[in-house]
């Protein structure tokens, strides 16, 4: 008889023993809330389970009816009706069982859609400071991974569960009443398999791990030493020995620990061979003795039916050994995502948001504005100041001043935390999000553009835009003639993250798309930073005209930009320290006295040197 085959045994890591979630009936329960929408199709499928499970047990008690009466017996109509009735039997459990998995599959696909769908619904409404704290990897892993591990749950763990449990339960029962004492017997033996599955398993994990661990380190130390600047480091300090020691002092250890675990591999296979092999031994054996001794009723076939059903009980068996290791990693997979789902966003629209009647002017209002990104450190002190529609401030000061988390107030990036900002006369706290974003436009030191065309990117802020919409767009961005000049015009495909385009003229794009949004208010947060002369003077000549034509706030270190505001802020240490125009306070002594010096008069006078260089 040839050995059983048994699953390799699953054990949980330090890590995910320390880590290990709390199985509670609220857990559970949200876990079968997924299940609800479902019913229908999981009783279906729970139906299938049943009937493809104890179908399949089946064959075997027809094979001892085959050996009795049709072998034994020597009556060929029998032989020949239940060796069809027993293909027919295994045909329909294995239809059946197709029918399983595919309910299976098609309620763990509907399962995490749902997830999924929920998911990036409630991370779309999760506020900015999420996506600055968060690690991107973590977010799209819980997007992906997590929840293509909880499809794995509904389509492997929970079916296997139910399927062993049932085929379990069956193939007792079966046995049972067949004869009680060989059932007895047969119960007895799994042990046998269990306890060499369970210690050989752990030792091939633990050397497993232990070789997966010498391998990183060995490709560590090829990375590190292998690479251009590793090597040339290597060299220069005449290391090539120490390099060659450490890392066959590495590759002695990954042979030694190869060897063992092949060798406890081998151990465990002829362990159990050797058991797989004893059982229906002792099964025949302890049957032919009450055949002949003790029991007249019992047949050849009795006896053959319970060796077969006692293979069927191994595998489920074995398998229900691994569910304590995949309940506990598909709760972890479930907490893990839960732990998003519970974040309540701390930027969201109030109660009954306002969205009031009148067209946008553009005003804003700092109320002694305080702001702290974790609460104890302030970013921002007590800042009050007053821009009016149509009208222009220039906001200067430092590197971290905290300038740019000024104007992310506004549109709610983030909440104060003392104090109120006004658009409008409404506390931005009281609009609604859609509309105060949506009468806001920014345009950032750092451009994003999605991997398409121009045109996609400009319809990304009005898709009902018209040509002659992007066109005038475009033109007042300065950007149009770049656009005449390229082959296929609009349709230009800009690359991931718009690398296809310079700094420049992903800026002016992205100009032309807050255009095309057509915004009460305009705000330059340091648009034309590290960006080439040229191509900031581009900038500066579609800048100019718009802050003369709504209301705009700057932060800038041009020259040319500051003095085209109607006031200055001079932000340092998070306060307002001067205000003013240019006039009045380059000649002061302070904070702007001193960036006027260091920054704006070396920016002038480079610029100058670059007209004067080009006439």
């Amino acid at each position: 008889m040839p050995p059983m085959m048994f699953r390799s045994r699953q054990f949980l890591t330090e890590e995910e023993k320390k880590n290990a979630p709390k199985i509670s009936a609220a857990l559970l329960r949200r876990i079968g809330s997924y299940l609800i929408p479902y019913w229908r199709q999981f009783l279906l499928c729970l139906l299938t389970v049943i009937l493809s499970s104890v179908l399949a047990l089946l064959p075997s008690i027809l094979t001892g009816r085959i050996i009795d009466d049709g072998l034994i017996g020597r009556n060929l109509g029998s032989l020949i009706t239940l060796t069809l009735l027993s293909l027919g039997v295994m045909l329909a459990a294995n239809l059946i069982a197709i029918l399983e998995d595919y309910l299976n599959t098609w309620i763990a696909q509907h399962i995490t859609y749902d997830m999924r769908r929920t998911m990036y619904a409630h991370l779309q409404k999760m506020p900015h400071s999420f996506f600055t704290t968060h690690n991107q990897g973590d977010i799209i892993s819980r997007m992906t991974g997590d929840i293509d591990g909880v499809q794995a749950v509904f389509t492997n763990t929970l079916a296997s569960i139910l399927t062993n449990i049932i085929t379990l339960i069956a193939a007792v029962v079966l046995m049972l009443r067949q004869s009680v004492p060989m059932a007895l017997i047969g119960i007895l033996i799994i042990p046998l398999f269990i306890l060499p599955t369970r210690s050989a398993g752990k030792a091939r994990w633990t050397l497993t791990r232990q070789s997966r661990e010498l391998s990183d380190e060995m490709n560590g130390i090829l990375n590190e030493t292998m690479s251009v600047s590793g090597q040339l480091l290597v060299k220069l300090f005449g290391r090539e020995a120490y390099e060659y020691d450490r890392f066959d002092a590495v590759n002695r250890r990954m042979i030694r620990v190869n060897l063992r675990e092949r060798l406890a591999g081998r151990w465990f296979r002829m362990a159990l061979h050797t058991f797989s092999n004893i059982g229906p031994m002792l099964i025949y054996l302890a049957g032919g003795i009450l055949l002949i001794r003790y029991d007249a009723s019992l047949t050849v076939g009795d006896i053959t039916v319970l060796v077969a059903l006692l293979s069927k009980m191994y595998t489920p068996v074995n398998q229900l050994l691994n569910i304590q290791v995949d309940v506990v990693r598909s709760m972890a997979l479930f907490t893990r995502l839960f732990s998003y789902f519970d974040m309540i966003p701390a930027i969201d629209d109030p109660p009954c948001p306002v969205i009031p009647a009148e067209p946008a002017s553009g005003a804003v209002t700092f109320d002694h504005v305080s702001f702290s990104y974790n609460g104890t450190q302030p970013v921002l002190s007590d800042i009050s100041f007053s821009l009016e529609p149509g009208r222009s401030v220039a906001v200067v000061g430092p590197s971290g001043a905290g300038k740019s988390t000024l104007v992310n107030l506004i549109p709610r990036l983030y909440d104060v935390t003392e104090g109120a900002v006004l658009f409008d006369g409404h506390d931005v706290r009281s609009l609604s999000l859609e509309y105060l974003r949506s009468r806001i436009g920014i345009v950032s030191q750092d451009t994003y553009l999605f991997n398409g065309t121009i045109r996609d990117n400009l319809l990304y802020a009005r898709p009902d835009a018209s040509e002659d919409d992007l066109i005038e767009a475009c033109r007042r961005a300065n950007i149009y003639d770049f656009i005449l000049s390229r082959e296929e015009g609009f349709d230009t495909v800009v690359g991931n993250r718009g690398l296809k385009l310079s700094g420049g003229e992903k800026q002016r794009l992205s100009i032309a798309r807050v255009l095309l949004k057509d915004p009460a208010l305009m705000i330059f947060d340091e648009a034309t930073s590290s960006l080439d002369s040229i191509s900031e003077q581009k900038i500066q000549e579609a800048i100019e005209p718009l802050i003369a034509s709504r209301s705009a706030i700057l932060i800038a270190h041009r020259l040319s930009t500051i003095l085209a505001a109607d006031e200055i802020l001079v932000i340092s240490g998070g306060h307002i320290v001067e205000r003013g125009t240019h006039d009045s306070l380059v000649g002061a002594g302070g904070v702007y006295t001193t960036l006027y010096e260091t920054q704006f008069k070396k920016a002038m006078e480079k610029a100058a040197d670059l007209t004067k260089h080009t006439e």
